[in-house]
């Protein structure tokens, strides 16, 4: 005769902006409540929060509701889910499906910090009202993204930059990396050291002068494999590529 083995469940996890103290009764976010509702999860359901300072914290359920949801802090601990490779990953916009797959996936990936960078042959073109609120769904996306893949620290998603102000802010002693079909040399080839900023172009790629400007500022042309990858799936390649080779794979 077969045993069933137990089925394994996890406590959802939610973003909490509140003090996680334990013993605190903290209110959740309407977002949150939606999502606890579609779970179907009552009073007393066990959920964990995290604020994004490193710590997880375990809490009870102590309303949930159409006014909304709160949950009450039992214990808290630090659990690092970050790799010890920080990548930056600079990202030319591209349109809205394509953006908020790239942040998904990179956070999944590791991504410590993403830029969104405008350049000449970029797409869309938003306006500073507009930009302000993709930039603010921009990051909401990668909290979501965390509630899922379990980190407790969240990237942070920059200002959107001009290609010209992002190559006069980008921080001193990265490795720095432009990824293109026609490449100098190979991820294996790469002298990588911490942390590490990956340039991918919009749909249209980065101009020649764009890509002159790059090499002059250190960036290394890298090729990954003979074939073209779209903008979206190009960053995602790499920080996998990296990830296995130099980080936590």
């Amino acid at each position: 005769m077969s045993t069933s083995q137990p089925s394994i469940t996890r406590a959802p996890r939610l973003y909490c902006e509140s003090v996680l103290s334990p013993g605190a009764t903290v209110r959740l976010s309407e977002r949150s409540a939606r999502h606890l509702a579609a779970l179907r999860l009552a009073v007393g359901d066990e959920v964990t929060l995290f604020n994004g300072d490193g710590f997880e914290s375990q809490a009870l359920l102590a309303e949930v509701g159409k006014r909304g949801a709160s949950a009450t802090v039992r214990h808290r601990e630090a659990v690092e889910r970050e790799s010890p490779l920080a990548i930056r990953l600079a990202q030319g916009v591209c349109a809205s499906d394509r953006m908020d797959l790239v942040l998904q996936k990179a956070t999944e990936l590791g991504a410590a910090a993403i830029f969104p960078v405008t350049t000449t042959r970029s797409i869309v073109r938003l306006s500073p009202e507009r930009r302000e609120r993709r930039e603010t769904h921009w990051q909401n996306v990668v909290i979501a993204a965390c509630e899922q893949c379990g980190r407790n620290r969240i990237p942070t998603v920059e200002a959107t930059r001009s290609f010209p102000q992002f190559m006069a802010d980008i921080p001193r002693g990265d490795t720095r990396i432009l990824l293109a079909p026609d490449g100098e040399v190979g991820f294996r080839e790469l002298a990588v050291a911490a942390p590490v900023c990956v340039l991918i172009g919009p749909e249209g790629g980065l101009t020649p002068a764009e890509r002159e400007i790059a090499t002059a500022s250190g960036f290394v042309s890298v090729r990954f494999g003979p074939r073209i990858l779209r903008t979206e799936t190009a960053p995602l390649a790499a920080l996998a590529a990296l990830q296995a080779l130099y980080g936590d794979c």
